[in-house]
């Protein structure tokens, strides 16, 4: 078990917490994604520092991630067994207790951008594929062609994922994990795959928490999967009156669980967020055999990180303050 925990004595100091995946990232990508996470962190601590709100913060880091190849987010993301990008996103503001949701979106090119439009501008939650896509445009989103989010490396690894698929290897599909929780299978399958899922969450000068999510989902997906990071209480959640959380990681587990909306209850029940992040991930592994990462963020500005993968991108930022890593 992987963690890192903090505690702040001032009330309301802006803080910003994003991930960039959690898994066996390699060394040869460990340089690309701590610059990515950096680059999130510049865009959303710039917001927060000059005392702007957390949803915005939030909303500007994710965005970074998601023009970023690095991540499975955006331009870059895995493809779907048919060979196109289907992205997820969530946004979620724990002051106004308003949240946006968009799924199986493939003409976005910033879908958290979508899911903020959602929020805003619409009595609804969450809106999907062609639907989701109309009511972006209607609100000033180009679309655009699914095309330009598709890399010739993202290609190639689904025709690796395939060939793997036809010889009766297993993928990224996890097949059976929940029945066989020993931490070297599980470990040795995540290791097959990358869950680069991003994610942040914010605290502002004001007192309000934010979070947001975004994903390409799974490599080698059914048109249509939706994972977690999309729904609220599973892979994103805030609220001034608990904590705010993004998730990365194995999605179908983690959605079984509610994991987030576990995690922020256990803040709102007097659990420090830097045990709760561990809870999680402990009862994310013992109870379904997951794997994934966590960022939660408390009101009084306490946080914590937690991953029970052999690696995650994550980065912090406070006043004064910014701190990056890839493992803990």
């Amino acid at each position: 078990m992987n963690y890192h925990y903090g505690v702040r004595t001032a009330t309301h100091k802006p803080t910003l917490l994003v991930h960039g995946g959690a898994w066996a990232i390699p060394e040869d990508a460990a340089a690309a994604h701590q610059s990515g996470v950096r680059k999130a962190l510049e865009a959303g601590s710039a917001i927060l520092m000059r005392g702007g709100a957390a949803i915005d913060a939030v909303e500007a880091a994710v965005t970074v991630m998601e023009d970023d190849p690095t991540f499975d987010a955006g331009r870059g993301s895995f493809l779907t067994c048919d060979g196109r990008v289907q992205l997820d996103a969530l946004l979620m503001d724990g002051g106004r207790m308003k949240a946006g949701g968009v799924a199986c979106v493939e003409r976005l090119r910033n879908p958290i951008q979508a899911a903020r439009l959602v929020l805003e501008k619409s009595p609804h939650v969450y809106f999907v594929g062609a639907g989701a896509e109309e009511f972006a445009r209607s609100h000033g989103m180009p679309l655009i062609d699914n095309a330009e989010l598709v890399l010739d490396r993202e290609r190639e690894r689904l025709t690796q994922a395939k060939h793997r698929e036809a010889a009766g290897l297993a993928d990224d599909t996890f097949s059976g994990l929940e029945d066989d929780k020993s931490p070297e299978t599980a470990v040795g399958r995540i290791e097959m795959d990358s869950h680069d899922t991003v994610g942040a969450v914010a605290l502002d000068v004001r007192g309000n928490l934010a979070a947001a999510t975004s994903t390409g989902g799974t490599l080698n997906k059914t048109p249509g999967r939706v994972g977690d990071s999309s729904l609220i209480g599973c892979g994103c959640y805030a609220d001034n009156l608990s904590a705010a959380v993004s998730l990365s990681g194995w999605g179908e587990p983690i959605m079984k669980l509610v994991l987030g909306k576990w995690a922020v209850d256990r803040v709102a029940a007097g659990t420090a967020p830097e045990l709760a992040t561990r809870e999680a991930m402990a009862y994310l592994f013992n109870r379904l055999g997951g794997r994934g990462g966590i960022i939660l963020l408390g009101p009084d500005g306490r946080f914590g990180i937690a991953h029970n993968t052999p690696a995650m991108a994550w980065g912090l930022a406070t006043k004064g303050a910014m701190e990056t890593g890839l493992k803990l």
